[in-house]
């Protein structure tokens, strides 16, 4: 048997799952104390799940065709200013490089509260191609504290000779260097060398921990190479690490949504990752994650991460109280104040409880409740306890615990405030998920996802203490994910390969959004996926003059399906019907390729009294295994001919275009064939489209069925 390691380095334990690499099927999980404090710091708590990991389910070396590990690493060294000093070479030519000098002393980078990155500057005017001036620049940054030297120049997206010359004497110097070109291809000089001089304060740190576990990966026999994960959901081998280590910021909540994305096929959805003392959020759109740029210390970075909203809320968060009932939950949580959660505490173990007020570190308000026991132990009344008492926790889930101990604990709280042990458990569950609504509201609202269409998805050890509740009070469907505990590493161990290419590009031809589009693709490809498993999705920014491809890859394992049945056209007409909340004679299918589904449900609502009724019509597109692959509020749907398909689909987006007073409004256009859904929603016209569309359609055979399935914007 074949398995896939997976493991997550959070910031109070490392977690490692192994997964049968053809069912996809959990084997199981292990967990041990990050090592925070060890001379080889996070790497020992790796090699020890990595351990312990194969020595509970009996693995071999030669078993293990997948490894990747996701870090919190280098987002607690910026958060904590455990960085390097770096040193700024400038770089520009005569009277132009006056801007490009200015542009690149980013100056010392605000982190955290009272945590910087401290830089130093030096100019080379590179037109006069004086090596000695390269030599004196990073011998001089060096003497005033530098430990990395950035090479920044204003033109060096296009051109990056000069910052090459700067890379290729630190080399020889032994010194670690970073160009700005290998961080980004965008311009925006100070935004660039920012990014750079962040990339490159964690450098150290990063190569060593890196070449600890990548060593201890080899001493274990595993042959196999050690992936690590990206922020943007992708993975990357080792040797990138080194590079461009800053793409590892963030990659703990990345995972976590790429789990739910891989092990639970979701296409319209908020995913929420709840922990003991915060939840991350994410927004999933037809199939893809919401990426943005990602910021440090309030900062705008160059860096492609996925866009994950963090709230200090989650199945551990403390409660604050008065005489009047709930004031507030969280951010701090029990395990910040070492308390026990009553919910995980035998009865007979709480005796009597009192009431203590307390501050869990300093600065903090004086009304967080503790609950004292005559035994002299004290616990927490948590998020968790309330869920757990209000029964929106299920016996299966990883955060069930003892209702009758959150009952005594509840009676105290609710004897202090004259009120019912129920009251106080719904205040906290309002208190709790007032926040988390807000963000739900907000990622909806920023990518445009109709909360009608739109399900939560939970995931993290502390998912039911949040996410049902948050459910029933915007009235949205809800689910958690399988084996929701070990999500984050799961995400890991089924990790895509994932490329993003970005190009700025004025008033873009059809045939500059191909060859970034296949920019994409073939780095997807040399980075380990599958050509045939390969997506592209290609954004045409008119407002930021900026071309984006993102390609998406499994590698030859994941190209395999989860040993399931396929479903029956009744079966998927059922599992529609339950989606749109219908009836099953109001829905139909309205073409299928065989294993890829289109279905329409008709709405019918009462209007002006039930006089007359409104009618709409709402789009599914369902696979065989029953994954509902696209939710859109509209839509239309015509066969294209694979020997006549540029003809066909000219005149069906011509048909479905709109026109106003900004002009041409052409529809969100997918091609489907097989099992494959080819979008070309970030496209601005039919050129585009149809140029784009001419690459999926290479190799269609005449006896394919092909749809393309049009949407309003």
């Amino acid at each position: 048997m074949k398995v896939r390691l997976g493991i997550d380095v959070g910031g109070t334990f490392t977690d490692a799952v192994a997964i049968n690499s053809d069912t996809y099927e959990l084997i199981g999980y292990v967990k041990a104390p990050t090592t925070h404090t060890a001379r080889e710091g996070v790497a020992a708590g790796i090699i020890e799940v990595i351990r312990m990991v194969m020595d509970k389910y009996n693995l071999k070396p030669e078993d293990v065709s997948f490894i990747a590990h996701g870090t919190t690493q280098a987002t607690n060294a910026l958060l904590e200013g455990d960085v390097a000093k770096v040193g700024i070479v400038g770089i520009g030519n005569g009277l132009e490089g006056l801007k490009a000098k200015t542009d690149t002393q980013v100056g010392n980078i605000e982190l955290a509260e009272n945590k910087h990155l401290y830089t130093e500057h030096d100019y080379i005017d590179f037109a006069k191609g004086d090596n000695k001036r390269i030599e004196a620049a990073i011998q001089g940054l060096l003497g005033k504290g530098a430990g990395v030297i950035v090479a920044s120049g204003a033109f060096s997206v296009d051109d990056p000779t000069a910052e090459k010359a700067v890379l290729e004497q630190c080399a020889a110097d032994a010194v670690l260097s970073t160009g700005s070109y290998e961080i980004s291809k965008l311009y925006g000089l100070k935004i660039r060398t920012r990014t750079a001089a962040i990339n490159a304060s964690i450098l150290p740190k990063m190569i060593e921990t890196a070449d600890m576990t990548n060593e201890s990966v080899r001493k274990a026999a595993i042959k196999s190479p050690l992936m690590i994960m990206r922020c943007d959901g992708g993975v990357m081998d080792v040797q990138e690490v080194k590079t461009r280590p800053i793409l590892t910021m963030l990659s703990g909540p990345a995972a976590g949504v790429a789990g739910a994305l891989m092990y639970e096929k979701i296409s319209n959805g908020i995913f929420l990752e709840v922990g003991g003392t915060s939840t991350d959020m994410s927004a999933v759109k037809d199939g893809q994650v919401m990426v943005n740029y990602a910021q440090v210390g309030g900062h705008k970075t160059y860096v492609n991460s996925l866009d994950v909203r963090t709230v200090g809320i989650a199945g551990g968060s403390l409660i604050r109280l008065s005489k009047k009932g709930v004031v507030d939950v969280g951010p701090r949580s029990a395990h910040i104040a070492k308390l026990k959660y009553c919910c995980f505490t035998d009865t007979d173990k709480l005796g009597d409880l009192m009431v203590r007020l307390f501050r869990p570190v300093d600065g903090d308000p004086d009304d967080y409740l503790a609950l004292d026991s005559n035994d002299g132990n004290s616990y927490a009344l948590t998020v968790s306890c309330a869920a757990n008492y209000l029964r929106y926790v299920h016996k299966e889930d990883y955060s069930h615990g003892n209702e009758e101990s959150v009952g005594v604990a509840l009676r105290a709280a609710a004897d202090y405030c004259g009120t019912t042990p129920e009251d106080i458990a719904e205040q906290i569950l309002q208190k709790a998920t007032d926040r988390v609504v807000s963000v739900v509201k907000e990622l909806a609202a920023d990518y445009n996802i109709d909360l009608n269409f739109c399900e939560l998805i939970g995931g993290g050890g502390g998912a039911s203490a949040v996410v049902p509740f948050t459910a029933k009070r915007m009235g949205l469907s809800h689910r958690i994910a399988k084996n929701a505990e070990v999500i984050s590493p799961i995400g890991v161990a089924l990790a895509m390969v994932r490329e993003m290419v970005e190009r700025v590009v004025l008033n873009p031809t059809d045939q500059d959004v191909l060859r970034i589009r296949n920019e994409a693709f073939n780095a997807a490809v040399n980075s380990g996926a599958n050509p045939e498993a390969t997506n592209v999705v290609v954004e045409v920014d008119t407002s930021k003059n900026v071309v984006r491809a993102i390609a998406s890859g499994t590698t030859e394992l994941r190209t395999k399906e989860m040993s399931r049945k396929a479903l029956s056209e009744e079966q998927i007409l059922d599992k529609a019907a339950e989606s749109f909340a219908l009836p099953k004679e109001n829905v139909q299918i309205l073409a299928g390729t065989g294993k890829v589904y289109v279905l329409e449900g008709i709405i019918k609502k009462p209007v002006f009294f039930g006089l007359f009724s409104k009618t709409t019509r709402s789009i599914r597109v369902i696979d065989n295994d029953g994954v509902i692959r696209l939710q859109r509020k509209d839509g239309t749907i015509r066969e294209l001919r694979p020997d006549k398909w540029e003809q066909d689909l000219g005149w069906a987006i011509d048909n479905a275009t709109g026109y106003n007073d900004g002009g041409e409004e052409i529809p969100d256009v997918f091609i489907l064939f097989d099992k494959q859904i080819k979008s070309f929603t970030g496209l601005i016209n039919k050129k585009q489209i149809l140029s784009l569309a001419g690459v999926e359609m290479q190799g269609i055979s005449k006896d394919t069925k092909v749809y393309v399935l049009m949407s309003s914007r």
